[in-house]
């Protein structure tokens, strides 16, 4: 059993990354949510759950799996933030309009002296976004996770869109549901 399967903390959750055996073709693969480099405390992953699209290439704890060119999908049902907009934070679910799972664009990186295989989603900014605006405290950067359609799979995890100079666009509003959704309070015990 390897550490990362030990540890309580690590949040797992599948990602879709290029097949190292079948050329062409994707796996599904268990990771860790929250990028963790070879280099790196199992802590860090607290605070690498985003990758932001500006500068995921320049900072220390992404740009080995950037250069690699180590992409991924990060299927989601959904995905919550924080509205601020009663003066409290309340939580909403956020998804596709057509039911359909969210495929979120990632970097995965793999740590070989504890076999661990971690992630990361990326964000790109969502200022002027007319429901992703909504989100977050009222005076921080409104961001959004970079969500991918069918037809970029492909060419994400080959790297191929990469290079495009439209590619890191907001999702459109209109393909996008949100639902107030509050966690319920937590039981003592």
């Amino acid at each position: 059993m390897s550490e990362w399967q030990t540890r309580p903390s690590a949040r797992m959750a599948p990602i879709i990354r290029a097949s190292h055996e079948v050329p062409g073709e994707m796996e599904v693969a268990p990771a860790c949510f929250g990028m963790v480099p070879h280099w790196a405390d199992m802590k860090l992953a607290r605070q690498t759950y985003n990758a932001r699209t500006e500068t995921v290439a320049q900072k220390p704890s992404f740009r080995n799996a950037w250069k690699r060119k180590q992409f991924c999908i990060i299927p989601a049902d959904n995905f919550f933030e924080p509205c601020y907009e009663t003066g409290k934070p309340i939580r909403w679910r956020i998804e596709r309009a057509d039911g359909m799972p969210a495929a979120i664009a990632g970097i995965w990186e793999f740590r070989p002296q504890d076999l661990l295989l971690s992630f990361s989603m990326l964000t790109i900014n969502a200022d002027g976004h007319p429901l992703m605006q909504r989100f977050h405290k009222p005076d921080d950067e409104k961001r959004m996770v970079m969500m991918l359609d069918p037809d970029q799979y492909q060419g994400w995890l080959d790297g191929s869109l990469v290079t495009e100079e439209d590619f890191f666009q907001q999702y459109p509003v209109e393909r996008l549901v949100a639902l107030v959704d509050p966690l319920l309070p937590r039981v003592k015990k």
